[in-house]
């Protein structure tokens, strides 16, 4: 099954508005029907997709990665999520790995993509780790704990 990335289409919500999260992962991200709309310009929602949408993030080119980054060139990704029902077939994995191909394709004035995991959050940290993120030792203080800083060139 190919997992793709797509820009957020007014299609996408009937699947989108039933994503589920058990509440130990619910805690550290947003579902796609909590998102305030209108967006702000600047943020992008992007879907990813393998037959129908199985998960969701944001991608942020907006004066809020100046708290994460002192690059000029970044994005900064937030409410990464996979639906529960979704979970466990390496749709994360594989959305995060074109990541890079996606900026270079959607945002080629960016080279470099940073986002905060929770310090409790362990399995996705691993998860940004495995598919090339660096912890870059920053921390800040986030809505349930301390999160750390994570950045991938691209």
């Amino acid at each position: 099954m190919t997992t793709r990335l797509e820009p957020l289409r007014e299609a996408h919500w009937p699947v989108l508005n039933t994503f589920m999260l058990p509440l130990e992962q619910e805690k550290y991200t947003t579902l796609p029907i909590d998102l305030e709309s209108p967006l702000a310009d600047g943020i992008h929602p992007i879907v990813i997709v393998a037959e129908e949408p199985v998960g969701f993030f944001l991608l942020h080119d907006t004066e809020r990665v100046t708290s994460y980054t002192e690059v000029d060139d970044a994005l900064l990704l937030s409410m990464f999520s996979i639906n529960h029902s979704a979970q466990g077939n390496g749709h994360a994995k594989a959305a995060l790995r074109q990541l890079p191909n996606y900026v270079r394709a959607h945002f080629p004035h960016k080279h470099e993509v940073v986002l905060s995991v929770n310090l409790k959050n362990e399995a996705a940290f691993s998860l940004y780790q495995a598919v090339g993120f660096d912890d870059t030792n920053r921390r800040i203080d986030g809505p349930i704990g301390p999160q750390r800083i994570m950045s991938l060139a691209v």
